[in-house]
């Protein structure tokens, strides 16, 4: 008997096109997420950036509806940063992870000094020739671009290379596709998958002019292949919409019913793959997935994050950000997006060990302020510090951020100032009350709304150590003890 044996599939290979000069060829689509260090500097003065120095002094800052903070901190200002400058290959570095994470092989990449633009293939058409013969010799299956391609420029590249063809955009997608999970994961990323083929149907078919409908002797020809499936892509669009906003709702029923909990939320955001999640299950024992990919999490998880001595508060995992994230999806995700915007403060994790933290950063800053969530309070958290080893780096992120807590989700270090931050930001510093007796009820308040460190009964008073905001902090000004 023969043993028949299956060949193992082999990986797509993909050969990458990328720009030096990337930033600068953005289309208006993607101008919000290419601000100018001018923009940067523009930042509102009353934004309150928590930090942490080396020595372990904290600064002292409540909620809005608190006292005042004792000092504002501003953020680090982007233009200040001293990146070292990146080679070709480096500028495809994030390119390099997105399309691994697809589970295919890179083959070869090329990197253009500049782009002429041509309207054929939106090079000039002697690179246009000479990337397709690369892309050939190398055995390529696909040519993927790290900057937008537009639909008709599409075309003409399948039509030169014979292969499929598409950009960074359509790459984040087919993640964000692979990724989805829940419904309202599935709806976000259908919805954005469709936004973005609407105009590029005419090339996912031969011939898209073959006419449907229409009777003989009858005015008109009927419509084209390419009117009947534009106008089922526009009424999915429509229907999926329709589902959102029913599961938004839900969502937004969730909201309110942890909304009565008095406890405060607060967000981890930042870029993919950063460790929000593991920083999650570190700080409150959950379980929540994790993998060293890009865009591991989607949907927003919650978990509560509880202090010795009082309550705690809600820690929310949201979905990573990235360059040039497709507006499609930011729109799509719009719901999902307001966890972070709602959120009474915000953990902005970073990663220590990536050499374009610097980038990363302003990336989050811009994304957040096309969510309307940029005045929040925030901590800058430099996530992976055990992975830095050298004096340089270290320095050099000192410099660029001299504010921020420096923790180790893997090896749980820095956490007891992480934790000291936050309660900091959210119930204000420690301070130290006498209590009339007949105003003892006020002590259940504490316990639930901030936190009790310690209580001594004395014979006409009771002197508590308290970290308090909102309501419990009007109620227990009149008896502050202030030291000298």
């Amino acid at each position: 008997m023969f043993e028949v044996r299956e060949e193992e599939e082999k990986p797509v290979r993909a050969f990458l096109v990328g720009c030096v000069k990337a930033e600068s060829i953005n289309t208006a689509h993607f101008d919000v997420f290419a601000s100018s260090k001018a923009d940067a500097k523009a930042k509102k003065s009353n934004q309150s950036i928590f930090a942490v120095h080396d020595s372990g002094s904290t600064n002292n800052a409540n909620k809005a509806e608190s006292a005042a903070p004792e000092e504002t901190v501003k953020e680090p200002e982007l233009s200040a940063f001293s990146a070292p400058e990146r080679s070709g290959r480096e500028e495809l570095q994030e390119l390099f992870g997105l399309v691994k994470t697809l589970g295919m092989e890179i083959c070869d990449c090329l990197i253009l000094t500049n782009r002429n633009p041509h309207p054929k293939f939106g090079i000039g058409l002697g690179k246009a020739a000479a990337i397709a013969e690369e892309a050939k010799e190398q055995g390529a299956d696909c040519i993927i671009f790290d900057f937008e391609i537009s639909p008709t420029h599409q075309r003409n590249w399948e039509k030169l290379v014979n292969m499929p063809v598409f950009d960074r955009h359509e790459v984040i997608l087919r993640i964000f596709a692979s990724r989805a999970r829940t419904k309202e994961a599935s709806l976000q990323v259908e919805l954005a998958k469709l936004q973005y083929s609407l105009p590029r149907l005419a090339h996912s078919y031969g011939d898209m002019a073959k006419q449907r409908g229409g009777n003989y002797g009858a005015k008109g020809s009927g419509e084209t292949k390419l009117e009947l499936d534009r106008r089922a892509v526009q009424n999915r669009i429509s229907r999926i919409k329709i589902e959102l906003a029913k599961v938004v709702k839900e969502r937004e029923t969730l909201r309110s019913r942890r909304d009565k909990v008095p406890l405060p939320s607060c967000a981890l955001v930042g870029y993919t793959n950063a460790g929000k999640s593991s920083l999650l299950n570190a700080l409150t024992g959950s379980e929540v997935f994790v993998e060293d990919k890009l865009f591991a999490t989607l949907d927003p998880t919650t978990r509560r994050l509880s202090f010795d001595g009082g309550t705690g508060i809600l820690l929310t995992d949201t979905v990573g950000f990235i360059s040039n994230l497709p507006h499609s999806l930011v729109n799509a995700f719009k719901s999902t997006l307001e966890e972070t915007a709602r959120a009474d403060l915000q953990l902005l994790v970073l990663d220590a060990s990536d050499g374009n933290i610097c980038e990363q950063y302003q990336t989050v800053l811009q994304v957040l302020k096309e969510i309307d969530a940029l005045n929040a309070p925030r901590i800058i958290v430099l996530n992976k510090i055990d992975s830095v080893k050298d004096m340089f780096t270290l320095r050099r992120l000192e410099n660029n951020f001299p504010q921020a807590v420096r923790v180790s989700a893997l090896e749980k270090t820095g956490f007891d100032k992480l934790i000291s931050a936050i309660r900091q930001m959210l119930f204000g510093a420690q301070k130290t009350y006498e209590l009339p007796l007949e105003k003892a009820e006020i002590l259940e308040l504490i316990r639930k709304t901030g936190i009790l460190i310690s209580s001594e009964w004395q014979e006409n008073a009771i002197k508590i150590e308290a970290q308090v905001s909102g309501k419990a902090q009007s109620l227990l000004a009149p008896y502050e003890i202030l030291h000298n």
